[in-house]
């Protein structure tokens, strides 16, 4: 029998769709933004696949941070030692991780963001492993599963956990919403792996060649831009270069939308880019995979929804990657919450890689992990 420490972080993620950046400290201006909480769904997702296993047995907090998605997903065994009061906080997370660790736990399943893994970990250490449900915006640790699915295929598929060393990043929120990516290591965790199915940290690639690429990349897409056509740019270098060669100021870490060289809307939130993207506009999604991560959509650019995809059309999603950080992605990630749609993305999809050059790079689906 294995126990597991469950702990869900209720506010995760909810600053992404809304344009925030972050839900650090933002809570109530996500929720005044028509922000929806969507971290007690990725958990369940992952319970209920574990559900029918009869070696796991849970231990969870009160409430909205793991007793309300262990009931919903039909998790049977399971038991709440960790009460809270009110809305959940970082304290709460730490001290109930404290309580977990006082009942012995083999491993502690986490749902949230970066902030949750640096206070989760910071409680942890290296005692016992540490695995992450993306429910956040940014993640750019590597303590995170694929998806929801794939911490449920972690989590079941291996007898005794086998387990590496994993960065936990500190991002500085304040400054990433000014467009600035500061970063530090803040720890090193125990993280359970099967391959494919965690994630990398983010990687920056700093070089002559880089700058080159990214111009050539730029000069392609400006020359093959259609008339009439909304294109929304995904945030990073990459595309920022886009925009700068069309001589647009980009927000770096923002999603912005364009037409016929203009900028039409700065640093978009789902909302907004629903309101643009309606039945019959022509619109196009431009995007690159983040750092050494590999993900298209789904960590950073959470403003580009499914529901915004299903719109705009997978046909219509161009992805741009400078050949350095292709060599360093051998497969690229998709994860817009619905499973559906990340399975009609297929097994590969064509990235372009400089002027009028491209490379096919497979893309993981569940299926295809063996």
């Amino acid at each position: 029998m294995r126990r597991i420490g469950l702990l869900v972080n209720p506010v995760a993620g909810m600053g992404g769709s809304v344009g925030l950046k972050g839900t650090d400290r933002m809570v109530a201006e996500a929720l005044s933004r028509g922000a929806v909480p969507r971290a007690n769904q990725r958990a369940e997702t992952t319970l209920a696949l574990l559900a029918g296993n009869d070696q796991l047995s849970f231990v969870t907090c009160s409430g909205a941070m793991g007793e309300e998605c262990c009931r919903a997903a039909g998790i049977r065994d399971f038991r709440v030692v960790y009460q809270y009061d009110g809305e959940s906080s970082a304290e709460d997370t730490r001290r109930a991780v404290r309580q977990f660790l006082a009942t012995g736990v083999d491993l502690i399943l986490f749902c949230g963001g970066d902030g949750t893994a640096r206070d989760v970990v910071g409680v942890v250490g290296q005692k016992v492993p540490v695995l992450g449900i993306p429910a956040g915006v940014k993640m750019y640790s590597a303590v995170f599963s694929i998806d929801p699915n794939a911490a449920a295929e972690i989590i079941s598929g291996v007898g005794a956990f086998v387990v590496r060393d994993a960065e936990v990043l500190d991002v500085d929120e304040e400054a990433y919403r000014l467009g600035i990516l500061k970063t530090q290591i803040f720890s090193i965790a125990r993280v359970p792996v099967l391959a494919g199915m965690t994630q990398v940290s983010k990687q920056l690639f700093e070089e002559a060649d880089e700058e080159r690429a990214k111009q050539e990349i730029a000069r392609f897409i400006a020359e093959v831009m259609l008339p009439d056509t909304l294109y929304i740019l995904g945030a990073g270098t990459t595309t920022e270069a886009i925009a700068r060669h069309l001589g647009i100021k980009k927000t770096l870490l923002g999603v912005d939308v364009i037409k016929d060289g203009v900028c039409v809307a700065l640093d978009v939130n789902e909302k907004m880019l629903l309101s643009l993207v309606t039945d019959g506009t022509d619109a196009r999604i431009v995007i690159s995979p983040i750092g050494a991560q590999g993900f298209i959509l789904g960590r950073g650019n959470q403003q580009i929804s499914a529901a915004v995809v299903r719109l705009v059309g997978i046909n219509n999603i161009i992805v741009v990657g400078t050949p350095h950080k292709l060599r360093d992605t051998p497969t690229l990630y998709v994860d817009t919450g619905d499973t559906v749609l990340n399975a009609a993305f297929g097994s590969s999809i064509l990235v372009i890689s400089g002027y009028r050059m491209g490379q096919r790079k497979r893309i993981w689906q569940p299926e295809l992990v063996g």
